[in-house]
């Protein structure tokens, strides 16, 4: 059972497993998230090229006074930056934008099924960047277990980490089984299931449902605690987003209660089996292409 607040990777670099993610948060109100964030005591931040926030992620480290070494920078290259020598190039924007040399973990936002073969060049990029010393550490996201597969058959480096959308309502226990054979860390984005109820109310509020109420009030604490607990004792890395001061800090005070095995299981039997996110199979850069600017 996991309770450690670190994680490490299959090539030995330390993680924190808990961080803030930064997704759909706009660039005026990302400098004071992420400067909440570190004053909370987060040393994890999750951005993206897509997201168009790096900019301001990186301004709120620098301007934190923590040691940029104490940071974990995650960020990922979208798929209109795929292709080996466009990636090498996503690399050197968004490392530009966060005002760093090195970034300390370096993922592919999308699998692209139709043109797979740039993805593969993509991450042979990502490869080139670890072997140089510009990354870390380098992974992937939203990859189901036939994209991973046809990776595993190309890649020298097995990814560290897939980014999904796991929470109580949607679990991808199959992508998530997949990757702890290939030493592969499960990170999960939408942890306490916000995509269910701000994109699309039907699935119901992870946050109003009653076995997790229950659990949250034998712990004294709230639904979201209780899911990236969940998350924790279950060995995932997790990326809560919010912009709101008090609920940072109440996402990362959650290293002092356990969750029971019956309750783990009680969550576990939530799951609906239904996607928040968009389709793998609907991404394409006719879809979902759009430029990523130059720092």
């Amino acid at each position: 059972m996991s309770t450690t607040t670190h994680l490490t990777l299959n090539n030995g670099v330390e993680m924190p497993a808990l961080g803030l993610g930064v997704f759909q948060t706009p660039p005026e109100e990302t400098r004071s998230a992420v400067a909440a964030a570190l004053a909370a005591g987060y040393r994890h931040i999750d951005t993206a090229a897509a997201y168009g926030n790096e900019h301001q992620v990186g301004e709120a480290v620098l301007t934190s006074g923590i040691d940029r070494a104490d940071v974990f920078l995650e960020t990922k290259i979208w798929i209109s930056d795929y292709g080996y020598d466009q990636t090498l190039h996503g690399f050197d924007k968004s490392a530009r934008k966060l005002g760093v040399d090195q970034i300390d973990l370096l993922i592919l936002h999308q699998a692209l099924p139709s043109e797979f073969d740039k993805t593969l060049e993509a991450y042979r990029a990502l490869e080139t960047l670890l072997a140089d010393g510009k990354v870390r550490a380098i992974g992937v996201s939203n990859f189901m277990v036939e994209h991973l597969t046809a990776l595993l058959d190309k890649a020298r480096v097995v990814p560290a980490v897939n980014q999904i959308e796991v929470h109580p309502y949607f679990a991808q226990r199959e992508v998530q089984t997949f990757g702890a054979e290939h030493g592969i860390l499960t990170q999960a984005w939408s942890p306490i299931g916000g995509i269910t109820f701000y994109r699309d109310g039907s699935h119901g509020s992870t946050l109003q449902d009653p076995v997790i109420g229950e659990i949250a009030k034998a712990h004294g604490k709230t639904p979201a605690q209780v899911m990236l607990r969940w998350h924790l004792q279950q060995g995932r890395s997790a990326i809560p987003k919010s912009t709101r001061p008090q609920r940072i800090a109440e996402n990362i005070d959650v290293f002092d209660f356990e969750l029971t095995d019956e309750q783990l299981t009680a969550i576990d039997n939530l799951d609906t089996g239904r996607r928040g996110g968009p389709e793998p199979s609907d991404i394409t850069l006719a879809n979902f292409g759009r430029p990523i600017p130059e720092a």
